[in-house]
């Protein structure tokens, strides 16, 4: 579950019991792996394979006492994606390749790169996604066969199709959905209640008291680890290419939802958790689930949710929970076979439900700036499908960043009467210009996508008459690459060839140091911009004012 759209932030978790809170995060991944195993379009053992996984790397790495590390509905609807474009092979094999840029990315310290998926593109993202995975749902639930590639197609086709709807499976997985949100409702009365786990168990007991299967119902079937192998997949350089070119768009998007849902819960709780730590976490876990063909892992909010609602106060609970899981794999593989597929894709749509309302886009959507991005997200999911769909939702955050970035807007400043404050005169028409003197301000930090692009933009602004020195106010910058620093060194030049002076106020240490670097001890540095400008006013630069 994406951390953006998620439900009422729990209470400080009560109690304390490890083995209690393991036994309630199994029962909640069990009926969870059947789910996403179902959205993922694998056997449960895929999903079940990855939960173990999750569990039992997560403690020994992972600095979260609630994350609980297992198969998600986004990852299991992106490993269905590929699975459809590539084989299962080649969707095995990008949850690999997946796991090790979380490692490459840690070690490079750049767990930053979460920060790049934008709120209102997770958000469209998620909604569209529970869409999507709901209406793939539909046939399972009604036993209407239907078709097609994208989700409109699909919908429409089963829309078409409805009539002839098998009558025991429509009646189960109608009567199965009612009861789960039924159930879900009970929950927030009594937190005992685990709608899941009820409506599996009654449709277990159902399909073994009735034939079931003789009237056309569709049962889960086996559910075991066998068969699954120690090793990478066996595939050509094209499908590895192919896997490592769909693989950064979905780390940012695991390590979005489970960074989101670590930090959120931290916070609530008064610890303190490490980006790069749970990013070893999760590329140890995900290569784990790969060399077991298990399905993409992530901290989904709802498993990390009951964690922590649960008492988990250790992050050794997710051993007990693999423990359980396992246990319940010895001892209980025959009535898992016996779930009715109408049952489980009515739990599928229950835990999904709460995404389906169109409130948090709508929130978004009343704010301005960046919120119709929330709408192309949500496009591209159901247009394009799932993985085109996650693609463009990382693409469209990319682009916004880089535009924002490479395209530098500068705004003048003007003194506040009585003061020493400078601020810009766009906003305050109250700020009084100082006569001869350009004060500029970039809205951006230089760097070299922008910096050549400003120095135009303030040698067209000290085209103006009357005016014999600038100051460039750069307290957005903490840092100053090669080609910012060649493009300052150039605007200078420029400006002395016009027998103007420039002068750079309130730069920071980590600049002034790259200044002193690249030789520029010609221009002129100040803390303040009123020290800069009383400068430029008498053309002479104070000594005390230009050292560090």
């Amino acid at each position: 579950m994406l951390p953006t759209d998620r439900p009422a932030a729990p209470s400080r978790p009560r109690g304390g019991n490890t083995f209690l809170a393991g036994l309630a995060i199994a029962g909640l991944l069990v009926p969870e792996a059947l789910a996403y195993a179902a959205i993922a379009g694998v056997p449960p053992a895929h999903a079940l394979v990855a939960a173990l996984v999750g569990l039992l790397v997560y403690p020994f790495i992972g600095t979260s006492r609630f994350a609980t590390l297992s198969a998600t509905s986004s990852a299991a609807a992106i490993f269905a994606s590929v699975v459809a474009a590539e084989g299962t092979g080649g969707a095995f094999a990008l949850v690999g390749v997946t796991g090790g840029l979380f490692i490459v990315a840690a070690l490079a310290r750049a767990d930053f790169l979460a920060a790049f998926v934008s709120r209102p593109v997770l958000r469209g993202f998620a909604w569209a996604l529970a869409v999507t995975i709901v209406v793939k749902q539909l046939p399972g639930l009604t036993g209407v066969p239907a078709q097609g590639t994208h989700t409109p197609g699909l919908l429409w086709d089963w829309l078409g199709r409805l009539g002839n709807a098998q009558g025991l499976t429509a009646a189960l997985g109608c009567g199965a959905l009612a009861l789960w949100l039924a159930l879900q409702r009970a929950q927030a009365r009594h937190a005992w209640v685990q709608p899941s786990v009820l409506v599996l168990a009654l449709g277990i007991a159902l399909s073994a008291a009735l034939p079931l299967a003789a009237h056309g119902v569709v049962l889960v079937g086996p559910v075991t680890l066998q068969g699954l192998q120690w090793g990478w997949p066996r595939l050509d350089w094209d499908h590895w290419v192919r896997a490592a070119q769909v693989a950064p768009a979905l780390m940012m998007i695991l390590f979005a939802e489970s960074w989101g849902s670590a930090r959120s819960l931290a916070l609530q709780a008064g610890d303190r958790v490490h980006a790069r730590r749970e990013m070893l976490a999760l590329g140890a876990a995900n290569i784990g689930s790969s060399l077991l063909q298990g399905l993409p892992v992530g901290a989904g909010f709802s498993a990390s949710s009951a964690n922590y609602e649960a008492g988990g106060h250790s992050r050794w609970t997710g051993l007990v929970a693999a423990a359980a899981i396992a246990l319940a794999l010895g001892l209980a593989q025959g009535a898992l076979a016996l779930v009715p597929l109408p049952v489980l894709c009515a739990v599928v749509i229950g835990i999904l439900s709460h995404k389906l309302g169109p409130r948090p886009l709508w929130a978004t959507l009343r704010w301005n700036g960046d919120a119709w991005m929330a709408l192309a997200a949500a496009a591209g999911v159901l247009v394009l499908g799932v993985l085109f769909g996650m693609l463009l939702a990382v693409g469209l955050s990319l682009l916004l960043a880089l535009r924002r970035f490479a395209q530098p807007a500068a705004s003048e400043l003007g003194r506040l009467p009585g003061t020493h404050d400078f601020v810009a005169l766009k906003l305050h028409p109250q700020a009084q210009r100082t006569s001869g003197v350009l004060v500029l301000r970039p809205d951006e930090p230089l760097f070299f996508a922008n910096a050549e692009a400003m120095a135009h933009i303030v040698a067209t602004h000290a085209g103006a008459q009357g005016v014999r020195a600038v100051v460039l106010s750069v307290e957005s910058s903490d840092d100053m690459d090669v080609t910012t620093l060649e493009a300052l060194q150039e605007l200078q030049a420029h400006l002395a060839r016009r027998g103007l002076a420039l002068l750079l106020a309130r730069i920071k240490d980590h600049p002034r140091a790259a200044l002193q670097r690249a030789g520029l001890t010609h221009i002129p540095l100040f803390w303040s911009v009123d020290d800069a400008v009383g400068a430029a006013q008498g053309m002479a630069i104070p000594e005390q004012s230009t050292q560090p």
